[in-house]
């Protein structure tokens, strides 16, 4: 708590102050961030407790400005469990953005397709989610001024903000699946008796990050959306070798609609 303390008066002592949306962007997702009318932009490395972004595709930069109307802090590149940072770590951000006034985050990643009726590039709106990580940002110590001991999630993320997003995807034509996202702690990709597995327990798409972010979010009572870029077809029985580059060659082709939900979104909130 202390160091989401330092971090947030940091961040206001140097113009951060007043956005009402945050945002997270995932894996090859960070040219939303080029519509933002920049204020002020901030590495990772120079803000107090920030960790930095190891995944060469992640900027790991701070943005603060404006976008559809309204004041936003963008966080353009996450921080991942793979890359050996604690739970706590990870969730800093979210919390410091709660600290500063946002009132709704929105957060996006890549993830690969479970459900084979989602095809590569197709966007889904996350409506619940299955935590396969090995680690709760709120294990240990509850901080009373975040949320409480017990956090509810039976909505983890905001039905009438998903509802806005298929409206909005439905007008501009854009295909936008709503689906249940599971979450692993990566890095290595799944086999194909996992991707079964995971069509089992009833997950649409697959992915390594978002959730901890999410729990953060609905632990301090802000509401969150998050939109998943359907990267590649995970069919267990045609399963291919991976390709990280054509994985994320792919979410910045896609981005383009994600970028056009979310800055229509920001105008209707």
């Amino acid at each position: 708590m202390e160091k989401v303390l330092e971090t947030t008066e940091w961040l206001r002592n140097h113009g951060i102050d007043g956005a009402e949306i945050g945002i997270v962007l995932g894996s090859g997702l960070g040219d939303l961030a080029n519509k933002i009318e920049q204020e002020k932009s901030f590495s990772y490395n120079v803000i107090p407790n920030f960790a930095i972004a190891t995944v060469e595709f992640h900027f790991g930069k701070l943005i603060f400005g404006t976008l559809g109307g309204k004041k936003v802090i963008a966080l353009q590149g996450r921080y991942h469990y793979y890359e050996g940072y604690s739970m706590e770590q990870i969730v800093l951000p979210v919390r410091v953005m709660k600290m500063l006034g946002v009132k709704t985050v929105l957060l996006s990643n890549a993830a690969g397709a479970v459900n084979l009726d989602f095809k590569k590039g197709s966007l889904m709106v996350v409506d619940d989610h299955i935590n396969l990580q090995p680690d709760n940002p709120l294990r240990g110590r509850n901080f009373n001024d975040l949320g409480p001991r017990f956090p509810d999630m039976s909505r983890p993320y905001d039905q009438k903000i998903n509802q806005l997003l298929k409206d909005i995807a439905k007008e501009k034509g854009i295909v936008l699946h709503e689906g249940v996202y599971a979450a692993v702690s990566g890095p290595n990709l799944e086999t194909r008796a996992e991707y079964r597995y995971m069509r089992t327990i009833g997950a649409d798409a697959v992915g390594m990050s978002t959730v901890p972010e999410v729990i953060a979010c609905n632990h301090m009572g802000t509401p969150c959306a998050c939109i998943s870029v359907i990267t590649d077809e995970c069919d267990p029985d045609n399963l291919q070798a991976v390709n990280v580059e054509e994985i994320i060659a792919t979410a910045q082709k896609s981005e383009v609609h994600l970028s056009e939900l979310y800055v229509e979104l920001l105008k209707r909130l």
